[in-house]
């Protein structure tokens, strides 16, 4: 529903889309001092106030005035593009300038006041298009890599940060975000800034786009550069667009992809990144074949009865669903240890790497030996009790070491993966791409390096069991608790991928079958803040 100011009507900013603000910014409807002041506003009133989603652990000082230049110019010279005045979150690993006033700190206070030697390419290519970084967004602590590794493990849960504190989805009162790049997920589900990334080792862009109700895109490794992002591996780190809309998603990436020296994996892309607006064909799964590999889809009866629902929807949409299209090396993706051994590794050497590189780190931690004895001078002020005391995956890298067995570890991610993973199944079944369940994709896509592109597909029933009976900090399973579908396919696939995406949302529009709860849905809109002015 659109509110209106002088006989206009203005988009709704709980939904907006990035082209809808475009217009209304060139059109004049509204200015971009204004809609960042409406986000402002929105993050103020839910974030630590109200339900205390903790979605977002600062906003940027200067954001007003930068909005205030971009309005000047598009006055002056005319706009930069799609992008021009828009505001952006992004999770709090992705670097951006220091001068500008907000830190990049993985969540922790290790890195406070840390000095970043410039943008991250990503963040970089976008304030280039004129994008206003609004905020930094919530996270797991150092990506989920405090703690024993893996989901709901160890003692530190997902969107839990020092400097955040507990990030929560606006689905349900206290229910769990879903790993690592949390707070984009909220932050977008409610409408707290135009667009936002993440970052993505293994599920933490796919994942809370699912819990949240949004659509994110984990794009192949070396299609957007990781310079200037915290680490975990930089065999599977990825950052991409997490947005309201495949549309929004799509136009974000076409800004951030593109080779970068400072990331050598970047500079082996095959030719010119595509127009990814192209590929938002309604009509792009005609023809299509997708397969199921059904033997991933393990003990979630209502979101698997909901993904075989949506089977008839994409036969509809001119389709054909190959089901089952199994994966020949299913049982040994599912039990092989390779990933945990390359992610020690990497998230030592990367880290590592990627400190000794700061101007400064005023707290002195300048490598990841010098992060675990910080944090255990001072664990009785870090995070709350018990999670303190968990530094079980940061002393397993610690010790881990470049060897054979590493590089052992890291062919068979790639043959289980990539070569008799989804390579090996693409063309058993001469598929165009793989459909699952969003919560049974990341592994495989995470180990080869792969796609990855979530969209919303439905919501727990309202008699659901909310889980764990025993109390916990957050829930993991609710009522209206939202899930996605996920696309998968090799490298580079994601023009494909997007269309097909697109076309499925299109056909369904899942998103606005439930909103959040009322309490977490912030009320300021563009006419609350244009009529103070």
């Amino acid at each position: 529903m659109n509110s209106k100011a002088s006989g206009v009507a203005l988009p709704d900013l709980y939904e907006a889309s990035i082209v809808e603000l475009q217009d209304g910014l060139v059109k004049g409807h509204f200015t971009s001092v204004q809609l960042v002041k409406a986000y402002l506003n929105r993050i103020e009133e839910v974030n630590l106030k109200g339900p205390g989603l903790h979605a977002v652990i600062e906003t940027n000082p200067i954001a007003l005035s930068q909005a205030a230049a971009l309005d000047d110019e598009r006055k002056g010279k005319g706009g930069r593009g799609p992008l021009h005045g828009i505001p952006l979150l992004l999770k709090d690993n992705i670097a951006t300038l220091h001068e500008e006033g907000m830190n990049t700190t993985a969540g922790s206070y290790a890195l406070l006041g840390s000095v970043v030697p410039r943008d991250a390419f990503a963040a970089a290519q976008l304030r280039e298009a004129g994008a206003i970084f609004i905020g930094k967004s919530n996270l797991s602590e150092w990506s989920g890599m405090r703690g024993e590794w893996g989901h709901f493990k160890g003692q530190v849960p997902d969107g839990l940060s020092e400097r955040g504190g507990q990030t929560f989805s606006p689905y349900y009162p206290n229910a769990h975000p879903f790993s690592s790049s949390s707070g984009s997920g909220v932050a977008m589900a409610i409408g707290l800034a135009a667009g936002s990334l993440g970052s993505d080792t293994h599920g933490s862009i796919v994942f809370p786009s699912s819990r949240n109700n949004i659509v994110g895109i984990k794009p192949t490794i070396g299609l957007v550069s990781r310079s200037g992002v915290i680490p975990i591996s930089s065999h599977q780190d990825t950052v991409g667009p997490m947005c309201r809309s495949v549309t929004d998603a799509a136009l974000l990436l076409n800004f951030m992809a593109g080779p970068d020296p400072r990331d050598e994996v970047t500079l082996r892309q095959p030719g010119l990144v595509p127009d990814y607006m192209k590929a938002l064909d309604n009509n792009a799964l005609k023809g299509a074949r997708l397969g199921v590999p059904r033997s991933f889809i393990r003990n979630t009866k209502v979101i698997e009865e909901t993904f075989n629902s949506s089977l008839d929807v994409f036969r509809a949409l001119g389709a054909e669903i190959v089901d089952p299209a199994d994966f020949p090396d299913t049982e040994e993706l599912l039990t092989s240890k390779a990933e945990k051994r390359v992610l020690d590794v990497d998230f030592k050497v990367d880290l590592n790497k990627y400190l000794s590189e700061l101007v400064d780190v005023p707290t002195g931690v300048k490598t990841l030996a010098a992060l675990i004895e910080f944090s255990e001078k001072r664990a009785d002020l870090n995070l709350p009790p018990p999670f303190y005391n968990d530094q079980s995956q940061f002393k397993q890298s610690e010790a881990s070491q470049v060897d054979d067995a590493y590089f052992s570890a890291l062919a068979e991610d790639f043959d289980l993966g990539r070569t008799r993973g989804i390579d090996a199944t693409l063309a058993q079944f001469n598929l165009d791409a793989i459909i699952l369940p969003t919560e049974h994709a990341p592994g495989p896509a995470a180990i080869a390096g792969y796609p990855l592109i979530s969209v919303p597909l439905g919501f727990q029933p309202d008699d659901v069991e909310l889980l764990p009976v025993t109390p916990s900090s957050v829930y993991t399973q609710a009522p209206g608790l939202p899930f996605g579908i996920a696309f998968m396919g090799t490298a580079y696939s994601e023009f494909k991928l997007i269309g097909y995406a697109y076309a499925f949302e299109q056909a369904t529009h899942v998103r606005l079958q439930r909103k959040a709860y009322e309490d977490a849905i912030p009320r300021t809109q563009l006419t609350d803040v244009m009529s103070q002015l």
